[in-house]
């Protein structure tokens, strides 16, 4: 039978040892398994997002009952946790033995963060839900530790650092999901719908001149598509806050 959802600071699958069960409970329904459920709710979450996913929902596409579903997860919560977590697994960390620059390795991890954002538009709503201590989304918070201390940032700027860089990439990567989100429901592509956009700016009265200012410094960007825009800011402001670690290490 499912329980009411859990709150409060240990609310987790993770610290009640759901999470990382393996087998079925006795007298579970044979033909489904906690990985094949994970699998269809991320696929689930990806076509209809969090407003259209529901146990039932899910049920209907597993072709069982609810309550078949409720003999491998005790909440709707929990089944959204173990999501989370398996997206995180989609995450490719760094070789430690490659033996690359920091910088790069804390580029590239970021990088992967804000693509994973922008492919699973209903990831960056959960992470601020969760606790989020899976074992997919440790295994990338010690990967970036051990890339930031590499820095040589003395300990107690680290969680500073990591929080520039990856607040950062989590409110990016937001943003851009949600505008691609708004705009495949137009129909439009996005260049299309930016540049439908920036004509209907442009009738709004005493916009004139800081429209004119925003082309300018949008010319001065460059890049001939919204994908090129979008890239060539975040990779910018990634440099600098990359710059900015740097800076520190010196200072410190």
């Amino acid at each position: 039978m499912a329980k009411a959802g859990r709150q409060g600071p240990r609310a987790s699958v993770w610290l009640n040892g759901e999470g990382r069960r393996g087998g079925r409970r006795g007298g579970q329904p044979s033909g489904l398994d906690r990985d094949r459920i994970t699998r269809v709710t991320v696929r689930l979450l990806d076509a209809e997002g969090l407003t259209g996913f529901s146990m039932r929902r899910l049920a209907a596409e597993l072709n069982v009952t609810a309550m078949s579903v409720y003999w491998y997860v005790d909440t709707k919560d929990e089944l959204l946790e173990l999501a989370l977590d398996a997206v995180f697994g989609e995450l490719r960390h760094p070789d430690p033995d490659a033996g690359l620059d920091w910088r790069e390795e804390l580029r590239a991890l970021a990088r992967e963060n804000r693509a994973l954002l922008v492919r699973h538009p209903w990831l960056s709503r959960l992470v601020g839900t969760y606790l989020n201590i899976g074992p997919h989304s440790l295994a990338f918070s010690r990967s970036v530790q051990t890339v930031v201390r590499r820095s040589g940032l003395p300990a107690h700027r680290l969680t500073g650092a990591i929080s520039a860089v990856f607040q950062f990439v989590y409110g990016y990567g937001t943003i851009e999901s949600r505008f691609l989100a708004r705009v495949a429901d137009t129909g439009l592509s996005p260049d299309e719908y930016f540049q439908d956009s920036m004509r209907a700016v442009t009738e709004v009265p005493d916009s004139e001149g800081t429209i004119e200012d925003a082309q300018d410094i949008m010319a001065a960007r460059g890049g001939d598509t919204v994908a090129e825009m979008l890239d060539r800011d975040f990779e910018f402001a990634l440099d600098l806050l990359v710059a900015g670690i740097d800076a520190m290490v010196g200072r410190d």
